[in-house]
């Protein structure tokens, strides 16, 4: 039976079937189990918003996301983010997905590291966001139960230094083209300028969360 938490679960799909067996064969079991987490925290924030959205797409988009820090689908010049929606588009054209939502999907996990613009576009594309965004930076920790959040836990486990081991992940699979790594140039912009500014710091966000471990 599969895994229902507080309504949602994984589509009883062949499509979503064939995305879990390609996931779990492709990534780490610490990057599998992300990928996990982030659908169910996705589909519940989704539910405690209101949204109306399509789960198997949504599933395709959060399993895939961070793909591209995988060495088979790493590309020597393109973001990480670009190399995961490409894998995507493809695992799922191949399947006779339709062009709308091969772009929903694709844009997706390329707009998931992109904080402020996902949540003003269309649901799935908001809710990858949502789900990457709880489970790494716990941005909105305190609005999931702790029954939900135990439920998922336990069903795709966290590392005990899950915090330190997805910042390694992250780092070995972008250190070979730092040069995509060039981000939010508001933030340089700001801090030309004004010698008081402290921009954000991404890995300092994740050990400072509320997740243990």
């Amino acid at each position: 039976m599969a895994l229902n938490i507080s309504g949602v679960s994984i589509p009883d799909s062949k499509l979503a079937r064939e995305i879990t067996e390609y996931i779990r064969d492709t990534e780490s079991s610490l990057l599998f189990n992300h990928s996990s987490r982030v659908y169910y925290f996705g589909a519940l924030a989704g539910q405690h918003r209101g949204l109306k959205f399509d789960r198997e797409l949504l599933y395709a988009g959060t399993m895939f996301h961070d793909v591209g820090l995988t060495p088979s689908h790493s590309s020597p010049n393109e973001r990480f983010e670009v190399d995961g929606a490409n894998a995507a588009r493809d695992f799922l054209k191949q399947r006779g997905i339709g062009q709308h939502d091969l772009d929903v999907v694709w844009t997706s996990i390329a707009l998931h590291t992109t904080p402020g613009v996902p949540q003003h576009m269309h649901p799935v594309i908001a809710l990858v966001t949502a789900g990457v965004e709880m489970d790494v930076l716990g941005l909105t920790y305190p609005e999931y139960p702790a029954a939900e959040r135990d439920a998922v836990t336990q069903a795709h486990p966290r590392t005990e230094h899950f915090k330190e081991d997805i910042i390694q992940a992250f780092y070995d699979g972008i250190k070979h083209k730092p040069d995509t790594t060039f981000g939010n140039v508001k933030a340089d912009v700001i801090a030309d300028k004004d010698p008081h500014f402290h921009p954000a710091n991404f890995c300092s966000i994740i050990r400072n969360s509320a997740w243990r471990g």
